[in-house]
């Protein structure tokens, strides 16, 4: 398992974020092409539910992209070669651990 800070994309709306399908380019729509749509119901419940997709901040979390393979070890050069894309920027701080059986709800790539 590898785990980093994930590349950050500033405060994202719900189309990048969410990858929402937005509105249509014509019949009317003038400022509405990226927009979320109806976020709730009315009177009842009379509020917006928790856990609402909305827009936000987006990126420069903790993720962990699991079973890794390494390919190659090279101690005179410092070196690690892995099978597969690590989260975060280059030159970027990483944690490197054994692959083993977590909690089977931790979030992961």
């Amino acid at each position: 398992d590898i785990t980093g800070v994930s590349k950050g994309k500033g405060f994202a709306g719900v189309v990048k974020r969410y990858h929402f399908a937005g509105g249509p380019k014509t019949h009317g729509q003038s400022d509405r092409h990226r927009a979320p749509g109806s976020i709730g119901a009315t009177t009842s419940p009379g509020r917006v539910l928790k856990g609402k997709r909305m827009a936000g901040h987006m990126g420069n979390s903790r993720v962990t992209a699991r079973h890794l393979e390494v390919i190659e070890a090279d101690p005179a050069r410092n070196l690690l070669l892995i099978k597969g894309a690590v989260p975060g920027a280059r030159n970027g701080l990483l944690l490197i651990r054994k692959s083993g059986g977590g909690a089977s709800g931790s979030p992961s790539l």
